[in-house]
């Protein structure tokens, strides 16, 4: 070993004494490091979780193929979601962040499973927990961070918050509970309408599980065959009441009685990603509406008004943690079977929390937007109308 390390000394030596060394380091870093990549598993096949079932006579597949390439983009995409909302977090209680503002901390592995399953020019509609799906739907952290501290750089321009943001092909952010899925239902109607071969992907909690008009939804969904995928994240709690306490049957999967269902396991984001697909599948080929429920936790409370612990303990949080947190089942899958090294996902890990860091700079220095544009964007693609302000006398400009 001591032989190794002075040949490995003098070889060093040797170089810096000719011009340009630095650049033949270099190369060789290249080298070892391109060669260090090319030792890398570049695809692997995991086992997965059997996906419960109502009224279906088979599932998703019981494995999933994984590529490096993959792998490491979802790690990126949840450790940004993870590290965004904590930053919000943060600056709700530096009071920068006012109003409501539901964290999803805990669920990465729903959102980007999900989006791993179905186009970009697909559809998808859900409640105020909409952080995670605004980045998914083709959002910058930027503009989110910037709408959650109401500056005019934000997604909605300042005007929507945390509750109301939107993209191509994302509708929100809905602040009602429930109201989002006849809405979703209506998308699904367009899609069928126009021939498009695309779907709607309508998401709701299991605290909007119980609403008629989710019910309702159902029945005119399965009536019309609309290609719609309804999507219960059932995270445990509905506010601060379990869901054990809240209904009388906790198989959401099953609620659609006469639509097909899956329960999934929502902490992993190959199960997520499996069943949505299987779920897409199903409604591109004509058969209707499907079911998911997807099995989640959140790590906040429901709020950044709820503390989350008066209702369950500080114990059962952590173990959620230390055994089913989706970033880290992701991490020891790829680390196991090498297919990422510990120092490249710490790079992943200094880059995102840079790139946040760099967003919540610009959320807390960009302006807030006048007060002309208070009235803006009321109507699509309407002339300039008038107004009326808090008074007969008080007169604002609204422009499309």
């Amino acid at each position: 070993m001591r032989k190794m390390l002075t040949i490995i000394s003098n070889v060093l030596r040797g170089s810096a004494s000719r011009n340009g060394a630095e650049l033949v380091s270099e190369g060789a870093r290249v080298v070892v490091s391109a060669r260090t990549y090319a030792d890398f598993t570049p695809q692997a096949t995991f086992d997965i979780k059997k996906c419960d079932l109502h009224k279906l006579e088979e599932g998703p597949p019981l494995q999933a193929m994984l590529s490096r390439e993959e792998g490491l983009q979802y790690y990126r995409t949840m450790q940004t979601m993870r590290r965004m909302e904590l930053k919000a977090d943060q600056l709700y209680k530096q009071k920068i962040i006012r109003g409501f503002c539901h964290l999803y901390d805990g669920q990465e592995a729903c959102a980007v499973g999900i989006e791993a399953g179905i186009n970009l020019s697909d559809h998808l509609i859900t409640a105020y927990r909409a952080h995670a799906y605004t980045l998914t739907r083709g959002g910058t952290v930027r503009e989110i961070m910037a709408e959650l501290t109401g500056r005019r750089g934000g997604i909605a321009k300042g005007k929507g918050g945390s509750m109301h943001m939107y993209t191509k092909n994302f509708y929100g952010g809905n602040g009602i509970v429930g109201a989002q899925v006849p809405l979703g239902a209506g998308v699904a109607l367009a899609c069928k309408y126009l021939g498009k071969n695309e779907l709607c992907v309508c998401l709701y909690g299991d605290g909007a599980a119980n609403q008629g008009q989710i019910f309702e939804t159902y029945n005119m969904a399965s009536l019309w065959k609309l290609p719609c995928i309804f999507i219960c994240e059932n995270n445990k709690y509905g506010m601060g009441t379990s869901v054990e306490r809240a209904a009388a049957s906790t198989d959401y999967y099953k609620r659609g009685d006469f639509i097909p269902g899956l329960r999934v396991d929502g902490m992993d984001i190959l199960c997520v990603r499996e069943a949505t697909k299987f779920a897409a599948e199903h409604c591109r080929s004509g058969k209707g509406p499907i079911l998911m429920e997807l099995q989640t936790y959140r790590y906040h409370g429901h709020s950044m008004s709820d503390p989350g612990v008066s209702y369950r303990t500080r114990e059962e949080i952590q173990e959620v943690r230390s055994k089913s947190d989706p970033i880290s089942m992701l991490k020891d899958r790829m680390l196991s079977n090498n297919m990422a090294s510990v120092e490249e996902l710490k790079e992943i890990d200094v880059e995102v929390r840079k790139e946040i860091e760099d967003a919540a700079q610009f959320a807390t220095t960009d302006p807030e937007p006048p007060l002309d544009d208070l009235c803006n964007h009321i109507f699509y693609n309407n002339p300039p109308m008038e107004v009326r302000g808090t008074n007969p006398w008080t007169k604002l400009k609204s422009v499309s």
